[in-house]
């Protein structure tokens, strides 16, 4: 019996002085449990701790998706007003759809907790068969906006032809239409 491949999936953590050492990232750990904590998928994480440059952002989405084969992408950091965030620009110059509903739901849930939330510029894609979705980047409001819109994932997932994600339904229910 062969040991199914594991899932991969890109987590990348969008910050100038986290990736200078200025201080030490927290997004990248903060994806990673929770996905542990959730998927009952096997899979394997591809972490990028990158600055808010554009062109190695949208660098880093490309071999990803195109390289490395990733069924989703989750990014941290750079989804705000300021002048170096730039992470939803870069995802739209890579994406080949953007899929509205992803950020329209992220700023739903966030606003629940900050009145901030209306600042955010973050955005859900897909490039060929990886779905990318641009999460805040404090670690609460990234618990916080992955409960909120991950049940729709492994569907989403599953309509772009990649592979399929199961996830423990105690700590978020996978939504798949009944056929």
């Amino acid at each position: 019996m062969s040991v199914p491949t594991p899932v991969r999936i890109g987590l990348v953590s969008v910050s100038d002085r986290a990736s200078q050492g200025i201080y030490e990232d927290r997004g990248l750990p903060t994806l990673q449990t929770w996905l542990d904590e959730a998927l009952t998928t096997p899979w394997q994480a591809l972490n990028r701790l990158i600055p808010d440059e554009q062109l190695l952002i949208e660098t880093t989405l490309i071999e990803l998706c195109d390289r490395e084969d990733c069924a989703l992408i989750l990014t941290t950091g750079g989804t705000g007003p300021a002048l170096r965030d730039v992470t939803p620009d870069a995802t739209r110059n890579v994406a080949h759809r953007v899929l509205d509903g992803f950020g329209e739901q992220m700023r739903a849930v966030s606003l629940h907790y900050v009145p901030t939330a209306i600042l955010s510029r973050q955005i859900g894609a897909t490039r060929g068969r990886t779905l990318i979705l641009n999460l805040p980047g404090q670690p609460r409001a990234i618990k916080q906006t992955l409960d909120g819109i991950f049940a729709a994932v492994p569907y989403c997932i599953d309509l772009i032809g990649g592979p399929r994600l199961e996830t423990r339904s105690e700590v978020i229910a996978a939504f798949r239409p009944k056929k």
